[in-house]
């Protein structure tokens, strides 16, 4: 799994700084409009964070199919609920870390793939905590 580093260079784009519906057309106000620096919501911990792809569909019913990038943060200490990048036996993974009685679990976010329980004979490092997910809309 290839990891890519996030530049040192601003990303800005024009940010609206009011709600859309997805129901009804509305245009934003034309004076609303600033810019927002892309690198401050995706990068808090600049040498700590990374961007991955997402390979396979165990994470499709939490927002991440396949071929999408995750942001993933080092520097933040997992706990229950959060999507972590994992080293699993050897092989990276993408999961929700859930603690259940005594044993951490992962949890695929689709159906057909069963939860995987972390034992002391299994071989487990986390390695970030996801943060964002980019999803390129047009695919």
């Amino acid at each position: 799994m290839e990891a890519l580093k996030l530049s040192g260079e601003f990303v800005t784009l024009p940010f609206f700084n009011t709600t859309m519906p997805a129901g009804y057309a509305e245009s934003p106000q034309d004076d609303q409009e600033s810019k927002i620096d892309l690198s401050r919501i995706l990068q808090p911990h600049p040498n700590s964070t990374f961007i991955i792809t997402v390979k396979g569909d165990s994470m499709v019913e939490a927002n991440m199919p396949d071929g999408c990038m995750a942001v993933v943060d080092r520097s933040i200490k997992p706990s229950t609920g959060d999507i972590i990048l994992a080293i699993l036996d050897g092989e990276y993974t993408v999961k929700r870390l859930v603690k259940a009685g005594r044993n951490w679990v992962l949890h695929p976010e689709n159906s057909f793939y069963k939860p995987i329980v972390i034992t002391e004979e299994t071989d487990f490092q986390v390695w970030g905590v996801v943060t964002s997910v980019i999803v390129d809309m047009r695919k």
